[in-house]
C-alpha cells in the first residue's frame, strides 16, 4: 500500500490533469475521496470518468453525472463498446487549458475499473498492456495517446481504510474463488438487484420476487438452476457462485441494453 500511494503521489505531481476511472455500476462506491480532497487542496484538475456506462441504464447515468459535476467534470466512457472516448479526448483538452506543449495526463482509480483500457480507448490503439485479472499493472506505464495528450498509467489505489470484501466482491476486485463468504456476497448483489433493477434479475433467472429477503432469493435462483445437494438441500454456496460469475461479466444487465 505504501507503495502505490508513493506512485500516486508522484503521478499527481508529474500530471497536468488526472483522469478519476470510477464503475458506473458504483459510482460513489470507487470513488476516492481522500484524493479527490487532496486534488482540490492542490489545485490541479480533474476529470470522473464513468466508466462500463454500458451497463447501466441513461437513467442512472444522468443522476450519477449531476452528483459528480459538483466536484468535477464527468464523462461517460464505455471501453467495451468504444463510446464517449472522443469526448473524453476533447474534455481532457479543454479542462487542461495547456498551450504549446504536450498535456500530462495521470489516470487513478479502484482495480478493474477499466483505467488501461479508458487509456487505450482515447489512444485509439491497444498501447497500455490490459488485462482482466485485478492489479494487473504493476508500475507506471507511458502512453502517448496523440493529439498532444501523454498518459501517465498506474496500478489501482484503495482507501486507507478499504477492507470490505462485498464491496471488493461487487467491483470484481476478488472474483468468486478468492471470496471467503461467496453467499453473503450473492445476497449484496441480490440487494442491489432487486432495488435497481428486480425485472431484469427475475427475467434472467426465471423467478418471480415479491417481498421474499436476499437469502430467500438467492434460494429461489439456487432452486430454478438445479443446483441441489444430497437429498434435495439447495446448494446455497454453488448458487452464489453463479451469481457473482453472471454479475462480475455485467451478464446480469445485457437484456436491459
Amino acid at each position: 500500500m505504501a507503495s502505490q500511494k508513493m506512485i500516486v503521489k508522484d503521478v499527481i505531481k508529474k500530471a497536468d490533469i488526472l483522469l478519476e476511472v470510477v464503475d458506473a455500476r458504483f459510482p460513489d462506491d470507487t470513488r476516492n475521496s481522500e484524493i479527490e480532497r487532496e486534488l482540490k487542496r492542490i489545485k490541479k484538475p480533474f476529470i470522473i470518468v464513468l466508466n462500463k456506462c454500458d451497463l447501466v441504464s441513461k437513467e442512472k447515468l444522468e443522476k450519477a453525472k449531476s452528483r459528480m459535476a459538483k466536484t468535477a467534470p464527468a464523462v461517460f466512457v464505455s471501453s467495451k463498446q468504444r463510446f464517449g472516448t472522443t469526448m473524453l479526448r476533447h474534455k481532457i483538452l479543454e479542462v487542461a487549458d495547456i498551450q504549446g506543449r504536450n498535456i500530462t495526463v495521470g489516470c487513478i482509480g479502484y482495480p478493474n475499473t477499466g483505467k488501461s483500457s479508458v487509456i487505450n480507448g482515447v489512444a485509439g490503439r491497444g498501447k497500455a498492456s490490459t488485462s482482466a485479472i485485478s492489479g494487473h499493472t504493476k508500475g507506471v506505464q507511458i502512453v502517448n495517446a496523440g493529439s498532444r495528450i501523454v498518459f501517465l498509467d498506474t496500478p489501482g489505489v484503495f482507501p486507507l481504510d478499504e477492507h470490505d470484501e462485498y464491496i471488493q466482491g461487487l467491483l470484481g476486485v476478488k472474483d468468486s474463488t478468492h471470496l471467503k463468504d461467496p453467499i453473503g456476497v450473492a445476497m449484496k448483489i441480490i440487494e442491489r438487484m432487486v432495488e435497481d433493477n428486480k425485472e431484469i434479475l427475475e427475467s434472467f433467472y426465471k423467478v418471480k420476487i415479491t417481498d421474499e429477503n436476499s437469502y430467500d432469493i438467492l434460494e429461489m435462483i439456487g432452486t430454478q438452476c438445479n443446483f441441489l445437494k444430497k437429498k434435495g438441500a439447495i446448494d446455497e454456496t454453488r448458487a452464489a457462485i453463479r451469481i457473482i460469475n453472471d454479475w462480475q461479466k455485467g451478464a446480469l444487465l445485457e437484456e436491459e441494453l
